[in-house]
This record gives C-alpha cells, structure tokens and sequence, in this order.
C-alpha cells in the first residue's frame, strides 16, 4: 500500500497505550500493508502502528530479512537479565544509547486471517519484539535508560534539529 511517515519523540499518539483490534476490517488489513511496507526499507527492525499515527495494537518487524507482523501483541515471556544493548528509534532519529533489554522474548498475538502468531527469539529480535511492545504500551524506550543516560538523551533530543 504506501511507505507512512513516522511520528517523532514529542507526539501525543507515542506516549498513548493502543487500543487492541477488535475486528480484522479492510481498514486493518490496510494498515497491516502499510506497516509492513513501511518496515520494509533498509535499516528498520520494526514498526509500530502508533508511528505512523494510528493507535491500535499491531507492528511489523524486519530482522535479518523475516519481515512479519503480529496483531494484538502481548509479551508473554522474557529470559534472562537484561543487558545494555546498543537502541535506537525511529521515532527518535539520530540517538543511539544502551537499554536494558533482556535477551530472549517471545509476543504472541494473531494475523490478520485471526489465526495464532508466535514470535519468540533472541538477539536483535528479542530487542525489537520489546521495543515494539513497549510503543504499543504509551512506552519510548528512552523512559528505559539509565538516569545520567536518560539526561543525556533528552539534552540530545532538545538540541536536534527535528525536535
């Protein structure tokens, strides 16, 4: 369908919780091409639909070439303590810090034909799969930071030119 802007650090849509997805509409099929078009080009790992405006419970992820998305996601099991891992946002460009994420995740949710969906994994997509449940919960993963590094971030966040 179409590539969507992305909504930066500061909007309203970002710090709100999404709604979940009560029925699988062409609406919703539509914003499930868009989020998977949108995640699509080079250097995304995911999308959340609140990203691009749009306030219900979905997100794309491209990570290492498995591009997918889930509907209604929910975190269901982390492994290990967290460990600061190297992040950064779409929604936040230009800002790159370490945030604690543990380093195994799984989310079930389900597709757009209501069927179940499980994505579990480590590395990069255990990162992405908190990540993006965090937008869908009102949470920019710059609220995860350490108190001297969240400073820092926010200083950076003022001082950029798309803030």
């Amino acid at each position: 369908m179409a590539v969507r802007e992305i909504r930066l650090y500061g909007d309203p849509v970002l710090r709100s919780a999404c709604a979940p997805i009560e029925n699988i509409d062409e609406g919703v099929r539509a914003l499930i091409r868009d989020l998977v078009d949108t995640v699509e080009l080079p250097g995304r790992a995911g999308v959340a639909a609140n990203q691009i405006g749009v306030g219900l419970r979905a997100f794309s992820y491209n990570i290492d070439g498995d591009i997918g998305y889930v509907i209604n996601p929910v975190l269901t099991e982390v492994r290990g303590e967290p460990v600061p891992t190297g992040e950064g946002c779409l929604s936040v460009p230009g800002l790159w810090h370490d945030t604690p994420r543990h380093p195994w995740a799984r989310v079930e949710g389900i597709d757009v034909d209501g069927n179940p969906v499980v994505v579990e994994g480590e590395g990069l997509l255990a990162q992405a799969l908190q990540h993006e449940t965090d937008h869908l919960d009102g949470i920019v993963y710059l609220s995860r930071l350490e108190a001297d590094t969240r400073k820092l971030a926010m200083r950076q966040v003022r001082e950029s030119d798309w803030f």
